[in-house]
């Protein structure tokens, strides 16, 4: 009896461990309890979850993740499965719907060192070393400096510097502390300033034309590799799809710094847009991650997300973040890898712009938008309840095999951090539309799952996908993005003709690139780049067949190439064109 009783014990572990370590691949954005923005003045166009300006360190072989105004920071084995940690920061004077901003957090010895943004003398700096459980206490009880948007950076030879600003018009700074009393060391040096009149992608403004305000230099983060200091740098600004990470590179960790052409993180195209102000760190492999801030900015500017892109140094040090299809599933780390090539699973979005039905539509939040590929667009049904569904029509049996849920904030009511709400749905599939069969239940989940990204155990042939809703946390049941991924069993797109790079004698910043459509295409990859083997940058583009680039330094060439996009695949790449 008691073999026996063994044996299923040892079978439960080993599916246990299955199940949790089974899922290969994630998809942006992250999926996290994100908190509600704190503050009511920010929320005239509806509360809302927010956050921004993500950190990632390594930690005793896990990772933790601070981010603005979160009540806390999370924690995960394997950069899959957060686990919150609830956590205030700040000392009583503060305001109730305050918390940490713009966070730096760094490893020193074996401890965890946190600050938040502050102009202010009297913000301790916080230690831990078991952050897992929550234990910190203060290293000192005010860091007198002060800083906005700090990082701080422990150099290999022991000396440590802090770099802060967030300005439109003062630059970032950097200094160096005692690293036992975090007292100064000398006076604070300019360090960086924008120069948008040489490099495009730092115009202000959705179409980058520097209306309204001056581009914003904030989001500090600095990097070493093979003796060299990269300072990365968040611009222009973070309600733009093409807010991005540029990077300035020195032999010295206080300068001086020359930009980088082109942002290294960059993501003006696709599902979700922005990849500015983040931070960049090695898993257990040794391989380099660059974590960073979506934006959606529709119920307010600052309603924004996280995402997590493959990065790393290429054979002559240049710095580069692979966003390639950096919104659809992507390869989890397993082990060492070459993140130049990206991270890209080959699954696709089936149901781009395809039938959708529903249970109730309320106002103008149609159905389509739930399948349009863009998260600042979204369906919501008339109601919360139980029962409200939406399904998707594939137009042709597909092989799935993942789902990403996006839920969108309508008429929500919360403000501040839950940490006691979840999500309750089922999914289901059909081949036919009529006979259905039950492929997740999540009808007893206690998550908050927001954008829930579910891969399956295994494939499914299916040409229907239907959500029912059973509970939201507030509001009404509100759709961004219902995302079925996989391939299709079509032709892949043909190559791409007569892609041209229009680059105009008045402003070598700017161009205006056109191409032949594919017939059988439903969004394209540009790639663009300093050299031929260098095209490190991307811009997805849905349902268009021209683009305006405005992202360039005026003084280099550029070069370029496209590929199509459809269900079944990807195409293969035109010849790359030089744009002098």
């Amino acid at each position: 009896m008691r073999k026996k009783l063994y044996l299923a014990f040892a079978i439960v572990i080993v599916l246990c461990s299955l199940s949790t370590s089974a899922q290969k691949t994630y998809c942006n954005p992250i999926n996290l309890d994100y908190g509600y923005c704190p503050i009511p003045n920010f929320t005239e166009q509806g509360k809302h979850r927010a956050t921004a300006d993500p950190v990632i360190v390594t930690y005793k072989g896990d990772y933790y993740l601070f981010s603005t105004n979160q009540w806390g920071y999370w924690w995960s084995p394997d950069l899959n499965h957060w686990n919150f940690v609830s956590r205030s920061f700040l000392k009583p004077w503060h305001k109730v719907y305050d918390d940490l901003c713009a966070p730096a957090v760094w490893v020193q010895n074996d401890t965890m060192l946190v600050f938040g943004s502050t102009y202010s003398g009297n913000f301790p700096i916080w230690m831990s070393t078991n952050p897992k459980g929550n234990e910190w206490k203060e290293a000192i009880d005010s860091l007198a400096i002060g800083g906005w948007d700090p990082d701080f950076f422990l150099d290999d030879n022991g000396k440590l510097f802090m770099y802060n600003g967030s300005s439109n018009t003062y630059p970032t700074y950097g200094i160096e502390l005692n690293r036992k009393s975090f007292a100064p060391v000398g006076t604070r040096k300019e360090l960086l300033l924008l120069d948008d009149d040489r490099y495009g992608w730092q115009r202000f403004g959705e179409y980058s034309d520097n209306t309204f305000l001056k581009p914003f230099i904030e989001g500090s983060w600095m990097t070493k590799h093979n003796g060299k200091y990269y300072l990365q740098y968040g611009a222009p600004g973070t309600e733009f799809s093409g807010y991005a990470d540029g990077v300035a590179v020195s032999d010295s960790p206080l300068g001086w710094f020359t930009h980088q052409s082109m942002p290294f993180s960059y993501k003006p195209g696709g599902f979700v847009r922005g990849a500015g102000h983040g931070a960049t760190f090695t898993d257990n492999w040794e391989n380099y991650w660059h974590v960073s801030t979506l934006t959606i900015a529709v119920k307010n500017s600052f309603e924004r997300r996280l995402g997590l892109w493959p990065a790393g140094f290429d054979k002559d040090d240049v710095m580069y973040c692979n966003t390639a299809f950096g919104d659809y599933p992507l390869l989890l780390p397993d082990g060492k890898a070459d993140h130049s090539r990206g991270r890209f699973s080959g699954w696709m979005i089936l149901n781009y712009n395809k039938p959708v039905t529903v249970s109730s539509v309320f106002g103008g939040y149609e159905a389509n938008y739930a399948v349009d590929e863009n998260i600042k667009t979204y369906w919501s049904a008339a109601t919360g309840n139980s029962g409200e569904w939406i399904s998707s029509d594939l137009g042709t049996v597909s092989t799935v095999r993942a789902i990403q849920l996006n839920y969108a904030d309508q008429d929500a009511t919360f403000l501040g951090k839950q940490t006691n709400i979840f999500h309750q749905y089922k999914l289901w599939w059909s081949e036919d539309g009529e006979k259905w069969k039950l492929l997740i239940d999540k009808s007893k989940n206690t998550s908050d799952v927001p954008h829930d990204y579910i891969e399956l155990p295994k494939p499914i042939e299916a040409r229907y996908i239907k959500l029912e809703n059973i509970h939201v946390p507030t509001g009404k049941f509100a759709i961004s993005g219902l995302r079925v991924f996989g391939n299709g069993h079509g032709d892949k797109p043909g190559s791409v003709e007569k892609f041209v790079v229009l680059r105009t004698h008045n402003d070598k910043r700017s161009a205006w690139i056109k191409w032949a459509p594919v017939d059988n295409a439903y969004g394209y990859n540009i790639y663009v780049g300093t050299a031929p083997d260098k095209l490190y940058n991307c811009i997805m583009v849905y349902g268009a067949n021209d683009y305006w680039f405005k992202a360039m330094d005026r003084e280099i060439p550029y070069y370029f190439t496209i590929e199509a996009i459809n269900e079944n695949g990807v195409s293969i790449p035109s010849k790359i064109i030089k744009s002098e």
